[in-house]
């Protein structure tokens, strides 16, 4: 059972580190309402998480974070062959969570001299 699974069931938010593949959709979909193809281009953007995303690995993950309750379905339509996905409440949750704690570990890490003070790393 993953982590995401037994958050679902306890109500419990996770405190495992999320994949990159799983962060760089939540922060896309953050912006709002998109299709897969925008998502997988907003993951190879610096601000996005630098990953290359091919459509196994981003249809694999949003189906998961689906079923997790992290991302929904939208209705919005402009192409049949085109799907568009939302952030859920908990899925916003989950995102600033995740994002609270790798904001500590960059405190952590400028604390203790690994990156200058004020710089964006």
């Amino acid at each position: 059972m993953d982590i995401l699974s037994v958050c679902m069931t306890t109500g419990i938010e996770p405190v495992a580190p999320l994949s990159p593949a799983v962060l760089a959709i939540l922060l896309s979909l953050a912006e709002g309402e998109k299709h897969g193809y925008a998502v997988m281009k907003d993951a190879r953007a610096p601000q996005g998480g630098g990953i290359q995303m091919g459509p196994g690995t981003l249809y694999g993950s949003i189906e998961r974070m689906m079923r997790d309750g992290l991302v929904e379905e939208s209705n919005k339509q402009d192409d049949e062959r085109r799907r568009y996905y939302r952030l859920t409440g908990r899925g916003r949750k989950v995102l600033a969570a995740e994002l609270e704690r790798l904001d500590a570990a960059i405190s952590s890490a400028r604390t203790l001299g690994l990156l200058p003070k004020g710089s964006r790393s």
